[in-house]
């Protein structure tokens, strides 16, 4: 169950419209707080709000000199959901080797009673 751990704050994180715009535009270089608001159309406390998601999901990194905050995209909190996704890949193919199995079982005892 993924309702806690690193990957459910990336999930929380991108699971908001706004922030994967965001994600979005760092994904395109570094931009200041003020930057990544202009084409939201939302306050600059706003996204600081939503940096701060981002930021404690390890997608995105900032630091402040002087008055200016920038933000950067971190890939390193994708690593998270890359391996979630494997997880539950490697989960799948187990299941869909079983069920190949039981169905080519089943098919082999069909033709040997059919004999």
């Amino acid at each position: 169950m993924l309702n806690h751990g690193p990957a459910a704050d990336v999930f929380h994180a991108l699971g908001d419209p706004t922030r994967r715009a965001l994600v979005e535009a760092l994904a395109r270089g570094a931009k200041s707080v003020s930057e990544l608001a202009a084409p939201l159309g939302i306050s600059l406390a706003a996204v600081v709000q939503h940096i701060g998601v981002l930021e404690k999901s390890g997608l995105v990194r900032t630091e402040k000199v002087g008055r200016v905050r920038t933000c950067r995209m971190d890939p390193r909190g994708l690593n998270e959901l890359e391996r979630w996704i494997s997880q539950r890949r490697a989960e799948w193919n187990r299941h869909l080797d079983k069920l190949d199995e039981y169905l080519l079982a089943e098919e082999l005892e069909r033709k040997g009673n059919a004999q």
